[in-house]
This record gives structure tokens, sequence and C-alpha cells, in this order.
């Protein structure tokens, strides 16, 4: 994509704080790789474009509509998207979701703005300083509005992948640092509420806590944060290491998934439910870890490095129409019926939701709507879902039906 910037980032990002907090030299070791982004990060680029525009817009009225239209139809032109294998998308499959979803998002600011009897303190894409904290830490805070004693920090995130929650959220707390640190002196701030309003996941969730809650936590920040800056700290494997990009070639993970060495001979039926719990969590990532061997191993081939015992291939061939319009004409034209060549098929109710938009979908289709339960699933202790606590629940579930 090209018109829609990308923000700077600082070494301790704030977008990575659940990561280098968790282990503190992965932000040193993530220098010696690129950041290649990905093809949702610069989707995610474009949704804070537009997003800035229209809070400048109907929020600061910093520019008026026609001002706006102007703006986002300039965006629109000059900014190209593309798909995991490298091709150009048509805008028209992701400009209409965008516009719904900021729009959605400006609606969310203004229901908090009006919430005071007064009209708060507004600022979009703040700059917001955290150094005192952590070494040259800031970050962009997508929206601030201070009323009373109350500092409200949202933030957008366009992402489907992964639900993110405000609570215990280190990225908001580091903002809201920040935000803390720039507004004291001008407003009585006695309490912060942080909003991740997260659209294509229909999820938006808050958390509040007294200014002594935030600086207590950036104390249990500080000596953290001071040692990923020098690059010391013991590395640690775990969830974080998703979107780590030392991932691949990182010795602790290596060393981690190897270690399950010990239990390999062994008869699960013999090992005591702690070994088991042990080792779940650990076998869980082995194949994303794999897949990024494989990645990573793939890459280096193909920039002309050894890889001892591997080698690049060329994959399973494909078939593609160079021009399936013309190709079905021909078709028609020379007697095929027409009804061969498509499939008909229902949409599913996600499919449809997105296509009516929930409140006619919710309107017209509810009634035929109904949410079965889901079938029991593991997972980790950490998972916010409630456990299924009894005996008798579960032999519910896993009872066959006659």
């Amino acid at each position: 994509m090209s018109a829609a910037a990308e923000r700077p980032h600082a070494l301790l990002a704030p977008s990575a704080a659940h990561r280098w907090l968790a282990c503190p030299p992965s932000a040193r070791l993530e220098q010696r790789f690129p950041d290649t982004g990905s093809p949702y990060a610069a989707e995610g680029t474009l949704a804070h474009a537009v997003a800035e525009l229209k809070a400048k817009c109907h929020l600061l009225k910093a520019i008026n509509k026609r001002k706006l239209s102007v703006e986002l139809k300039k965006l629109k032109e000059s900014t190209t998207l593309y798909d995991e294998a490298g091709q150009a998308r048509d805008p028209e499959t992701y400009w209409p979701e965008i516009m719904r979803h900021t729009d959605a998002y400006i609606e969310h600011i203004q229901e908090i703005i009006h919430s005071f009897r007064s009209t708060p303190y507004i600022a979009v894409e703040k700059r917001l300083d955290f150094s005192a904290w952590v070494p040259e830490g800031f970050g962009t805070g997508d929206c601030i509005v201070i009323g009373g004693d109350t500092l409200h920090i949202i933030d957008l995130k366009y992402g489907t992948g992964v639900a993110v929650s405000a609570e215990n959220n280190p990225q908001m707390r580091l903002y809201a640092l920040g935000a803390w640190d720039t507004y004291r002196l001008f407003f009585p701030i006695k309490c912060v509420r942080m909003t991740i309003f997260q659209p294509r996941r229909d999820s938006i969730t808050s958390e509040e806590i007294t200014v002594e809650e935030l600086l207590a936590w950036g104390e249990w920040v500080r000596p953290i944060a001071a040692q990923a800056y020098r690059g010391e700290g013991e590395f640690s494997v775990g969830e974080h290491c998703r979107f780590c990009r030392a991932k691949a070639q990182c010795r602790a993970r290596a060393e981690y998934y190897l270690s399950l060495e010990p239990y390999q001979e062994k008869d699960p039926a013999l090992l005591s439910n702690e070994e088991i719990g042990e080792i779940l969590h650990r076998a869980r990532s082995l194949a994303d870890w794999a897949k990024h061997l494989e990645e990573y191993a793939l890459a280096a081939i193909l920039n002309g490095e050894y890889v001892p015992g591997w080698k690049a291939v060329e994959g399973r061939t494909s078939r593609q129409y160079t021009d399936i319009d013309a190709c079905f004409q021909h078709l028609i034209a020379n007697g095929i019926d027409e009804a061969i060549l498509y499939e008909r098929r229902p949409l599913s109710v996600a499919q449809l939701e997105k296509a009516l938009g929930k409140k006619q979908f919710a309107e017209l289709a509810g009634q035929f709507v109904t949410v079965e339960p889901g079938k029991p699933t593991l997972a980790p202790e950490t998972d916010k879902r409630p456990a299924i606590n009894t005996q008798i629940q579960a032999k519910d579930v896993f009872t066959a039906q006659p």
C-alpha cells in the first residue's frame, strides 16, 4: 500500500509489550530481522487512516464533510492492498467494510463524548511519551477523551484473527501512562478507562483503573523495560512468540520444544495429569513452530543459502482460467447449459449477517437463527470462557443421542 503511512515504532513498542514484558531479550533479538509486514497489517493501517479522517471531521470539526469526502476519495484511489499471494485486491472487496466499521468506531466515541455534561477534551492520533517508565518509550493513541476526572483511551483494532481484550492489556496501560503524564498538569485525572474497539470481532472491551493502580503497574514495568532495552533477562516461550520476528531461529524456543524428548517413549496412560498438562502446553504449539521453521528454511534456500538435508522444489501445479468470462461465453455459445457452470449455495449465517449488516439481519433473519452450544473443547486455564465444572454437565454433552 502507499498513501496510508505506517506509524513510527519504538524499540519497546507498546503493541509488542505483551512480548517484551514476558521475554525481555526478544526486543533486541528482533532487531536482527526485517519487519516485512503483512496484508492484514496493511489493511489495518488503511482502516486507521480512514478513522483518523472521520475523527477530524466528526469529532474535532477540523475539516468539513466536503473535505472529508475528497480526502477519503484520494485515500481510496492512492492505496493498493494485496492478498497473501501478492495480487492486488479489488477495493470493493474491502473499502465498504472499512467505511462501515470506522463509522461504528466514530459513533462509539461520540457516545462517550455525549456521556459528559460539558464538552470534553478530545485528541486524535496523539503521540504519547511514556519514557519515564520505558526507555525511549512512545506510541500513538487513536483517540483520547478527558472529561471531569476521567481519562478515556480508545483504541481501534481492525484485525479478525485474535480477539484482543482491554483487561490487563499492557499496550493500553502504556498509552494510559503516556496520556496521564502528558495531561496531568491540565486535568484532575483520577480514573483511567481504556477501551478496545474491535468491530470485525464484534468486540468492545474496557478496563477502568485508578491513577494509583496505573502508576503502581508502571513501577512494576520499569525494571523489566530496562532489562529489555539492554537486551538482558531470561528468554521465555509462550503465546507471545506468535508474532515475534525471531520465532523461527530462536534457540530458547527450540530448546523448549525439544525438551519433550524424555516423554516421547512413554505410554500416555502412565503419565500423571500434571505431566500431561505440561506436555499439552508445549505440544499444542509444536506444529506452529515446525511451520515457522519450514517458512524460514524455504526463504533461506530461495535466497541462495544452504540448509543441510533440504532443498526447494516446485510445488503442486494449479490450473487457472486466462479469461473466465470469455471461456464461459464460448461454452454457452457451443451449447453448454449455463446452469452447469455455476454452483448455487446458501450463505452461512455469518456471511448473510455480513451482507445485510447486523441491524437488518437481526430484523429480518434473527427469528430463524438459533445458537447451538459448542461441544466441549480443551483450553488452557487462561482462556476467558467459563469451565464445564461438573461431571454431570460433561456427561450430558458427550452422551450419544438415540
